[in-house]
């Protein structure tokens, strides 16, 4: 018994061995370069070759690893390697390795290079904005492309620089917003990057490279310092502007197995299967990395924390999170506290398929309350305002349509508990799901599905422009006087459109690409969204960030069936706002409420803000207009 301990505890120092020197796949030194890689005890034959370009030619140099510990293999190449290439070979490929922080074009070879000469002038003081709480929080969602490709004035069309641009500063800055989602910016595989002239369009959510920035939104993919120098640029730019960089990342699953950089350099080990044998699906993409197996919660772990201490992210956005285990987002949280508790991370709480784990063990929005300091999407609100994800054409509150009440009241708590939410009538969800609002992401839309405009054309075929401009600041309105975290797609402030496309992830620059003409075309949009920025940003009733103080503070008022009302009590906060009232009405109609007596000054009528008031009311009842939004303050 005792030795099978001894054995057991031998193992388990060897595999803590393996991970610790992993992550460091490459050593560097003038003299020589040892390489270290994690792989199979019984692998026979592992080669390292080293390659003058990051494409084409043959091996200048190699050399056979040696097994030197519990699934680790080195080999050590004398000479002075900067700025070559390298391979791994176990004999199913040729790869960078798992954890290769350089590469050439398209990635296929890791890179040595030095990480320090890619730093921007100044980067040693570059610091996260300040945020005091994530409740503080207005997140825009954005594509490199879509961003920027179609803007005339743009020096770095669909590029990591044009982020640097003061165009690009100041169009954020005066929305308001303070962090942004970039979508998926690692080094991803189904562009290709030795054709971009091709404007080969994707999101990305198909990881080879999950430490490198992509090269397609590098001015030069060839050359390995450049994308990462410029990334860094990006990051610093939006830094000194106050805004913060939350990056997108796609753990759940590869591009593809056979070809993947897990499965060269361990076959079969990163991933899970199905009782029967078969590679399980829960990203609906073929795959689905094991989030539980020691080396790829590290993997993970690992690579969180490099993206913050090299690049300055502030934050995460995990796809299909529900992928991955509890304890796993529980220790990257863990990890990243120790190095800077206010960055903030959040994902999908769904899967796209059945896992081959536990349901109840895994990061599912159901079990948030297991996740403290982890937040996901709130599906209850956005369908509860547009209709549901399975059907297009189907409309819901903004439509008038009755049934959707409670869901927006759940969503307006930020997912807690709330004596006047009715859970038996919520969509989704049978019980509160957020300990605390900061848990909840709040939103209408986001890169996935249809835009809000596409979603309400398609739902409510007809709908004029007027009528589509009402309903969408109706939408925005209660996604950001809700007390969950607010989010919002690029390009919504300029009433953006996809043609209709439900999942444009490939679909070209004609379809995804921002309008920014419609900054000149609809400026009541995005004088709307800036001024509903700012008043969630004046007023911190709208952004409480503890479930005590909303249920304290937040108490719904009786209205119909096609309203929404709360009022905001007894919270001054900064500001002399002692009470507010929100009332949302998606009725064609007029609809008179009932409210607490008093003299009130409003700020939000008709699709028009003004903080310092439109006009007053007074007594105990209000007529709020058709397909708009009303909020009151005393």
């Amino acid at each position: 018994m005792k030795k099978l301990i001894f054995a057991g505890l031998l193992s388990m120092l060897l595999s803590q061995q393996a991970v610790a020197q992993t992550f460091k796949e490459v050593d560097y030194t003038p003299k020589e370069t040892k390489f270290q890689l994690f792989a199979p005890n019984n692998a026979k034959q592992i080669t390292v070759r080293i390659y003058k370009d990051g494409l084409g030619g043959k091996a200048i140099k190699t050399a056979k690893m040696q097994k030197t510990g519990n699934e680790c293999w080195t080999a050590t190449i004398k000479g002075d390697l900067m700025g070559k290439f390298y391979t791994f070979d176990i004999g199913k490929g040729e790869c960078a390795g798992i954890f290769a922080k350089a590469v050439g074009v398209n990635g296929q070879r890791g890179a040595i290079i030095n990480l320090a000469k890619t730093n921007p002038e100044g980067w040693d003081k570059d610091q996260h904005p300040v945020l005091k709480s994530p409740a503080d929080l207005v997140i825009y969602e954005m594509h490199h492309r879509d961003f920027s490709i179609n803007r005339k004035d743009a020096k770095y069309p669909g590029k990591f620089m044009a982020l640097t641009e003061p165009w690009a500063i100041k169009h954020l800055k005066k929305l308001g917003i303070n962090a942004i989602h970039i979508l998926p910016s690692y080094d991803y595989g189904s562009v290709d990057e030795t054709r971009l002239s091709d404007h080969k369009y994707n999101w990305g959510y198909d990881p080879v490279n999950y430490n490198v920035p992509e090269g397609g939104y590098a001015t030069d993919p060839y050359q390995p310092e450049v994308r990462i120098n410029e990334f860094k640029q990006m990051v610093q730019a939006l830094h000194k502007a106050g805004i913060r960089v939350i990056l997108d990342v796609v753990y759940n699953h590869t591009y593809d197995i056979e070809h993947s950089n897990f499965q060269r350099t361990y076959p079969d080990y990163f991933y899970r299967k199905t009782n029967d044998g078969q590679y399980s699906n829960g990203s609906g993409c073929g795959n689905e990395t094991a989030s539980d197996k020691p080396m790829m919660r590290q993997f993970m772990i690992e690579s969180v924390k490099y993206w913050i201490n090299e690049y300055h992210i502030d934050g995460f956005r995990f796809d299909l999170m529900g992928v991955h285990d509890i304890q796993t987002m529980k220790e990257i949280r863990k990890a990243v506290d120790a190095i800077d508790p206010s960055l903030f991370i959040y994902g999908e709480g769904w899967s796209a398929g059945s896992c081959a784990y536990p349901q109840e063990e895994l990061a599912m929005k159901a079990n948030i309350t297991e996740m403290p300091g982890i937040a996901a999407f709130s599906d209850e609100i956005r369908d509860a305002l547009r209709g549901p994800f399975s059907d297009d054409t189907k409309p819901a509150f903004l439509a008038g349509l009755p049934g959707n009440k409670e869901s927006i009241k759940f969503g307006i708590t930020g997912a807690i508990c709330h004596p006047q939410v009715d859970m038996t009538k919520v969509n989704y969800s049978q019980k509160p799901w957020a300990i605390e609002p900061t848990q909840m992401i709040s939103y209408v839309s986001c890169h996935d599905d249809m835009c809000l405009v596409d979603r309400l054309r398609s739902s409510m075929p007809g709908i004029s422009t007027e009528e589509l401009i009402k309903l969408d600041l109706l939408a925005q309105t209660t996604v950001f006087t809700s007390q969950g975290v607010p989010f919002m797609l690029c390009g919504e402030e300029l009433l953006r459109n996809k043609k209709g496309v439900h999942n444009s992830f490939e679909s070209p620059d004609s379809i995804n690409q921002l309008h920014w003409e419609n900054l000149k075309q609809y400026p009541q949009v995005f004088n709307y969204y800036r001024q509903l920025i700012q008043l969630r940003k004046h007023h911190p009733a709208f952004r409480l960030g503890n479930a005590d103080l909303v249920r304290k503070h937040l108490e719904f008022i009786d209205t119909p069936e096609s309203t929404v009302a709360f009022r905001l009590k007894n919270y001054a906060g900064r500001d002399d706002w002692r009470n507010i009232i929100v009332i949302l009405n998606s009725s064609k109609e007029p609809v008179e409420i009932t409210i607490p007596d008093g003299r009130y000054t409003v700020v939000c009528c008709d699709g028009n803000i003004n903080e310092n008031g439109l006009g007053t009311i007074t007594g105990t009842k209000t007529v709020v207009d058709p397909q708009s939004a009303l909020i009151l303050h005393d």
